[in-house]
């Protein structure tokens, strides 16, 4: 058995953890970066990487951050991981997970579909129908990238002058305007860690304003959630197709509100916050996996 990960950092923390825990089963294992990764049609071997036959040497890969890229890499890459998928080769995330959770406005459609409360968003290509709907979703504002994570990017905009000027600027680079309300819930947030059927661990983030993003300096707090967070976290994961993901969770004065579905999540800030060993956790689940 010999599992591979894909990774742009194999000395990453989350990568490195995962490494840890595969040595410590003695799980050989193989670390790629997409860039090296070699892909051929009518002849064999179909995927190979750093004299690795991905198909016949592996048993399971592990997608980490696929990297930053190009329009055509990226979508060459979700290439390659389908035709793998299609060859029955076994990866966590999918593929269509992954294409599913880079866009903010796919995840959201998806978790309506399902039932799944999310908060009022709104995305257009005009400036004018964006201006209207920053009065209809209260004046207060939160303008995010559709491709884009950690926080990066998102802006809070509560005077409309502001707001014409980041929408014609938006518009003017070919963009998409996508915003949602802003949702009040003080200085923090959920994430939860979904693996399979079951939340394995979660944590309060706690900021010193409204971003609370590990990465953006929010501070880890353990919290245990309520059995109705745990379900709702589950089917937000499902609803995407995803096997492991990071939920967030924001507690409005109206309900929970799911805000994103994060298909390669990062568990530095949650590992320091419980007693389960994430990492273990995910080679676990892997292995029951490909067991079946």
């Amino acid at each position: 058995m010999k599992f591979g990960i894909m990774t742009r950092n194999p000395d990453a923390w989350s990568s490195t953890q995962v490494r840890e825990a595969l040595t410590r089963r003695n799980i050989p294992y193989a670390c790629f970066t997409f860039p090296k990764l070699v892909a051929r049609l009518a002849y064999r071997p179909y995927f190979k990487i750093d004299g690795v036959d991905i198909l016949e040497d592996l048993d399971a890969l592990i997608i980490r951050p696929i990297g930053r890229g190009s329009l055509e890499e990226l979508v060459f890459r979700m290439d390659m991981l389908y035709k793998l998928e299609r060859k029955g080769f076994y990866m966590v995330n999918p593929p269509n997970a992954i294409e599913h959770c880079v866009d903010k406005y796919d995840i959201l459609a998806l978790l309506e579909d399902s039932g799944v409360p999310v908060p009022r968003t709104l995305a257009t290509e005009s400036v004018n129908e964006a201006l209207a709907a920053f009065n209809e979703l209260g004046g207060d504002v939160v303008v995010k990238p559709i491709f884009g994570s950690r926080g990066q990017g998102a802006t809070r905009v509560n005077d409309v002058d502001i707001a014409d000027t980041i929408f014609k600027a938006i518009t003017f680079h070919h963009g998409v305007i996508y915003m949602q309300e802003f949702v009040e819930h003080g200085f923090s947030d959920i994430r939860a860690f979904v693996i399979g059927d079951r939340v394995v661990a979660s944590m309060r983030r706690v900021a010193t304003g409204w971003k609370t993003n590990y990465s953006k300096g929010a501070r880890p707090a353990p919290e245990k959630i309520s059995k109705e967070f745990e379900d709702l976290a589950i089917k937000s994961a499902k609803a995407v197709g995803c096997k492991i993901a990071g939920i967030d969770i924001l507690e409005s004065p109206n309900g929970p509100r799911i805000v994103d579905v994060n298909s390669q999540p990062g568990w530095k800030g949650l590992q320091m916050v419980t007693d389960v060993n994430i990492a273990e956790e995910i080679v676990n689940f892997v292995l029951s996996e490909i067991k079946h």
